[in-house]
């Protein structure tokens, strides 16, 4: 116990903390949980901790207050700057500061006007960062095969949409539970619309292809869970096409503007998923006729295009009269350009035959002549620079390996080299030989095709005094004096008149000799 003092007996003395601790007591003790209404203020946020620390006032007063993690992470409405609010919680102080201040456990808007203001200000704030846009809406799919329907699995709502999508066209439903109303609900609703999103195809759960978000009427406190942020972020990232069914066709909140479809009532909100089965079905029975008489119209058309296209057609006799007609002159032309063709191949030939004279050949001949033996002579030069190149290697080589150790190291290199330049010599020789002995063929083939090898057979060359060649006797009779070269000379002689035809055995005689057109021809000209 505190002693008193020697000045004043009757005054305690107490230490600051036994001070701040009774304080605390007596304030706890005398107040408990109480009810505050105010306003915000200086809110910027949760702590890194996860807590809440603000102010709340009045026109007058102001009261320190915290929120701890775990009651904000429950709390459906968020404290937010100038919101006027209504607390409920406990009056404690801080000793470390010597303030007052109130720990709240729940906290709820000051009245339907302060509802519709903090829903207001949150429309304008999500709706600034586009969650709203129309350009995002998707179009729900025409017949989903699995609906994903998040609501309070005892409801009447589950049951109506249930009902309904039975009566219009039953298909697989999955029903996602939650709470629909109080704390918490708006976490559960956006903890459902993305787990919807994040079942993968072909799983063991059907991915829906469309979701539904039902809740039924009540009032804008019973409904506030659906005007969470998290709630409204969640609908407008699905990327399944999400229809909201909240409340009546009058009750409108945050998640109908997220969503791609609003629906006045979850009954409504069944009826936009799918169609009706009887309906579909006729609808498909009339496009399937409307479908077959326009085939059976596209067919009758198309048969009526080829018959009229058909007696436009010329007959077939018309369209071949013309090609018959070119075919028939081609015919007639035939056998001129044959004729044309066979004299025009007889003067090439002839031109050619001029050039394959004895006396051209004689030329030719020489020139090959010639140019065989300049080639002989180089090439027997080149042999000779190269045997002598070849030496002077082999004796440079030999001089290099003269040394002893060399000369013992390198026999067999002496020897392979030794053997080397002996199957040069060889191929070299052979070289010359094939060489040679195709110069002497080519000097005998000149010798079998020159003219003197002709003459001697019994021909002769006839020419005028010009030297030119006279070939036929229509030349002949037009010339005075002519050349006539024989084997062994030539003789000059004078035309004196036309040729007299042969007698039967003298042509016999002749032809027998040398052939038609041969020595006994050749003697008429004289």
């Amino acid at each position: 116990m505190p002693k008193p003092t020697s000045q004043d007996s009757n005054t305690v003395e107490l230490t600051v903390s036994e001070l701040s601790g009774a304080i605390k007591r007596t304030v706890e003790d005398a107040f408990g949980y109480v009810r505050l209404r105010g306003e915000v203020s200086g809110y910027r946020g949760p702590h890194s901790s996860g807590h809440c620390y603000f102010a709340l006032k009045d026109d007058k007063a102001k009261i320190d207050a915290i929120i701890w993690r775990g009651v904000f992470q429950r709390l459906s409405v968020k404290p937010e700057e100038g919101l006027e609010v209504i607390a409920t919680g406990k009056v404690t102080t801080y000793p470390g500061r010597s303030s007052y201040q109130i720990v709240i456990d729940r906290l709820e808007p000051a009245g339907e006007g302060a509802l519709l203001a903090l829903l207001k200000a949150r429309e304008r704030k999500l709706g600034a960062e586009g969650l709203f846009d129309l350009a995002k809406k998707r179009k729900l799919p025409v017949l989903p095969r699995v609906i994903g329907v998040v609501t309070s699995p005892t409801g009447a709502v589950i049951r109506d949409i249930l009902h309904r999508l039975a009566d219009r066209f039953p298909t697989h439903v999955l029903v996602w539970p939650v709470r629909v109303q109080g704390e918490g609900s708006g976490d559960e609703v956006a903890q459902a619309i993305s787990g919807f999103n994040r079942f993968a195809p072909g799983g063991n759960l059907p991915r829906p292809d469309l979701i539904i978000v039902a809740r039924g009427g009540g009032s804008l406190e019973d409904l506030w869970g659906f005007n969470d942020e998290a709630v409204v972020r969640a609908a407008a990232a699905s990327t399944i096409p999400l229809i909201s069914a909240v409340g009546h066709e009058t009750d409108v909140t945050l998640i109908d503007h997220a969503a791609d479809v609003r629906a006045p009532t979850p009954t409504a909100a069944a009826e936009l998923a799918v169609p009706v089965r009887r309906e579909l079905i006729v609808r498909v029975e009339e496009l399937a006729a409307r479908r077959g008489r326009a085939m059976a119209r596209l067919v009758a058309e198309a048969r009526a295009r080829l018959a009229a296209a058909a007696g436009g057609l010329p007959r077939r006799a018309e369209l071949f009269a013309i090609p018959r007609q070119r075919l028939d002159a081609a015919t007639s032309g035939l056998a001129r350009g044959l004729g044309a063709t066979v004299h025009a191949r007889r003067e090439r030939f002839a031109r050619a035959s001029a050039r394959l004279s004895p006396a051209h050949l004689k030329g030719q001949i020489g020139i090959r002549r010639g140019r065989m033996t300049e080639m002989a002579g180089r090439a027997a030069a080149a042999a000779r620079q190269r045997l002598a190149r070849l030496d002077g290697r082999l004796g440079a080589v030999a001089g290099r390996l003269s040394s002893r150790p060399l000369m013992q190291r390198n026999a067999a290199e002496r020897r392979r080299l030794t053997e080397l330049d002996r199957r040069m010599k060889a191929a070299l020789a052979r070289d010359l030989a094939d060489r040679t002995a195709k110069l002497q063929s080519v000097g005998k083939l000149f010798a079998s095709l020159g003219h003197r090898a002709v003459l001697a057979r019994g021909y002769a060359l006839v020419r005028d005094t010009d030297g030119v060649l006279i070939r036929r006797a229509a030349e002949a009779r037009k010339a005075v004096d002519i050349l006539v070269t024989l084997a062994d000379g030539d003789v000059n002689a004078t035309v004196t008149g036309p040729t007299p035809p042969l007698r039967p055995a003298a042509r016999k005689k002749s032809r027998g000799k040398g052939g038609e057109g041969g020595e006994g021809n050749q003697g008429t000209l004289f």
